[in-house]
């Protein structure tokens, strides 16, 4: 599959990049994307959820009532869970929501959610470009020239270039980041994906083994 190199400025360079069939090209995997996506939110939890148990409550240990003859349960200290007040039986406690996924699996769906975007013509490729300064201005510029502006827009470099990051950071639709960083959750959040042509040559070599 071909698309046409665009300029910062929106028009065409008169260059075609190709676009490679065995990435951009598959047969989506749903249940693959499911997985990455999963792990990508359950690696974001903090986990740090936690309620006090009655070991871990202040207060007194004495008995409240006598054991027998009061006609109602046996009742131990104040800290008792079925008292208000008293610790919370079988509560959250903190822990890890992170799991293993195979290689192989998380690279097929990261295949399988670029093929969806290739499939939807939400690919842009632009040539090479910087930013001389962090300018919030000059980003918002480039997203009206390529006619993306308005829209969930992730934008895939070579490498870390600050001041294109900068640029966006204040941006609430848009997202910068590098081609070996990308992942299956930001690729499918995003509408559109601007690929710049380095980067596309990194995506054919990370994912492409």
């Amino acid at each position: 599959m071909e698309v046409s190199v665009l300029n910062i400025n929106g028009q065409e360079t008169g260059r075609k990049a190709t676009l490679n069939d065995a990435i951009f090209g598959i047969e989506p995997n749903d249940h693959v994307i499911y997985l990455d996506v999963k792990q990508y939110l359950a690696a974001q939890r903090q986990g740090t959820a936690k309620t006090k148990e009655r070991s871990e409550h202040a207060g007194s240990t004495r008995k409240l009532i006598r054991q027998k003859g009061s006609g109602g349960a046996r009742r131990g200290d104040i800290k008792s869970p079925v008292l208000v007040g008293g610790g919370r039986v079988f509560g959250p406690q903190p822990r890890d929501y992170s799991f293993k996924l195979n290689k192989k699996v998380k690279v097929l769906a990261r295949k399988s959610a670029l093929s969806y975007k290739a499939q939807d013509n939400a690919i842009i490729v632009v040539e090479d470009f910087n930013i001389e300064a962090p300018k919030t201005k000059d980003f918002v510029n480039i997203t009206k020239n390529l006619k993306v502006d308005g829209k969930k827009t992730l934008v895939v470099l070579p490498e870390v270039n600050k001041n294109v990051y900068l640029s966006a950071r204040n941006i609430q639709k848009a997202a910068v980041m590098t081609a070996n960083a990308i992942n299956t959750y930001k690729v499918l959040d995003a509408d559109v994906l601007v690929i710049s042509e380095s980067a596309l040559k990194t995506i054919d070599s990370t994912l492409n083994k």
